[in-house]
């Protein structure tokens, strides 16, 4: 099965090499040294067991930064990408979880959409609406 992450920090990259034992994972990320690392299996992140991870073989993940081919036949379509919070405006920016979900319809609609970004409460129930 092939999934695609959407962002690679601390969460799309941990649950994409997790996943990557069982999976085919494509991971997104707008950022090309990041994707030329990942793809050179350097970790991005200084983080001991990404690094190890990364260092195994039959782990079956690459990145890119080009969403068709992330998303093309994804089954699944994990969002892990940033919401910045504004507590004086009391307001959480989903701007870059709205742009994934829109890509992800577009170019693998029969793919499930799971966000494991921060969002706020109704959200989802709001997407959904929309879709």
């Amino acid at each position: 099965m092939k999934i695609a992450i959407a962002g690679t920090g601390y969460v799309g990259l941990a649950n994409g090499l997790l996943l990557a034992h069982q999976h085919e994972v494509v991971a997104l990320d707008i950022v090309e040294d990041r994707v030329a690392a990942l793809n050179a299996r350097r970790s991005p992140i200084d983080d001991p067991e990404v690094i190890a991870f990364l260092a195994r073989p039959e782990l079956n993940f690459r990145a890119t930064s080009n969403p068709e081919e992330a998303y093309g036949d994804a089954e699944f379509v994990v969002v892990a990408t940033p919401t910045n919070y504004d507590p004086e405006r009391n307001f959480f920016d989903t701007a870059s979880v709205e742009s994934v979900i829109a890509d992800a319809v577009r170019l693998a609609p029969e793919a499930t959409i799971v966000i494991k970004s921060t969002i706020p409460v109704g959200f989802t129930e709001g997407v959904k609406a929309k879709l």
